[in-house]
């Protein structure tokens, strides 16, 4: 009988097989220190201020102090004054942001590279600072005035606004403008130049360069800084009590002025609570807005636009 010699096709190494890990309980033990310590230090304060604003001198629940606030005329003007100036800050840090950042960006100016790492650096100081400097230079006693009584023999200067809205409008465009010009420097070093080269070959003047090839491709990065701006100016404390200003009242001062002037804790968790709502949908706003720009925002470094084909 013949034998079989039918050649059986050569095998290679078989594959390793992949063994499923099972998930280590060390890994859930790691992770309940930063939680539990989350809890303790944010969200267990923040759950006794709702609580208190619901229980009124240690009473059972009730929505009376919600009632009793919001009727108040103080609360309403407060509310306001919190929401025009937050919007007239963010509208004036916008439009000087993008102004500065276009200069930055795309005029060839000496050290524009250190003034865009500079927005950096002024991104991490504190905001009474800002305000500290401005009434050095504007303030009732600060250089301008007393340079004016030197000159003129005058009692007092002609400056006065910084105790005014506008001072505090001005404190607070002077300190979020870099939070927009942050973003916008990261999205116009993303640009190819080749469409500006493109459009100036083409007769455009250079606004119309601005705003029909710039300002499309920048609207995401300044939506995103907007958004930012609008929810730090809506909570901003420290700009509103250095300056002074007695008749600008925001719902962060009213907190402060029911809790530590006229004892009222209810009172003040409430307008907290009113405070924290505002700040949380307008929190969403803003991460809306960068999910849309896929993070571009804030992911990149400023400086001078890329060239085409670089």
């Amino acid at each position: 009988m013949a034998a079989d010699t039918t050649a059986v096709p050569a095998r290679g190494p078989a594959a390793p097989e992949r063994r499923t890990r099972p998930p280590k309980a060390g890994a859930a033990l790691w992770a309940l220190p930063p939680v539990a310590a989350l809890g303790v230090v944010f969200l267990y304060p923040l759950a006794l201020v709702v609580w208190q604003s619901f229980t009124p001198d240690g009473a059972g629940p009730s929505t009376a102090p919600y009632a009793e606030v919001f009727a108040e005329a103080s609360f309403r003007d407060a509310l306001a004054t919190t929401v025009l100036i937050a919007a007239g800050a963010t509208a004036g840090a916008l439009l000087l942001g993008l102004a500065l950042s276009l200069v930055i960006a795309f005029v060839p100016l000496p050290g524009g590279r250190a003034l865009g790492r500079f927005i950096d650096v002024f991104l991490a100081f504190p905001s009474f600072l800002i305000t500290l400097a401005l009434l050095f230079l504007y303030g009732s006693v600060g250089m301008a005035n007393g340079l004016w009584t030197e000159v003129t023999g005058a009692a007092h200067g002609p400056l006065a606004f910084l105790h005014t809205p506008w001072g505090v409008l001005l404190a607070e465009v002077t300190y979020f403008t870099p939070f927009v010009m942050r973003p916008l420097l990261a999205a116009f070093a993303q640009m190819e130049t080749g469409q500006l080269e493109a459009a100036a070959s083409l007769g455009a003047r250079p606004w119309r360069i601005v705003r029909t090839v710039i300002l499309p491709e920048a609207l995401p990065s300044l939506a995103a800084g907007g958004a930012l701006v609008l929810v730090l100016c809506l909570n901003e404390f420290g700009i509103v009590l250095f300056t002074g200003a007695k008749d600008v009242v925001t719902l962060p001062m009213l907190v402060y002025t029911k809790a530590i002037l006229d004892g009222d804790y209810t009172g003040a968790c409430v307008v907290a609570v009113a405070d924290i709502a505002l700040s949380v949908a307008l929190y969403a706003l803003y991460r809306t807005v960068m999910s849309r720009t896929g993070g571009r925002a804030g992911s990149h470094t400023g400086g001078a636009p890329r060239r085409a084909g670089a």
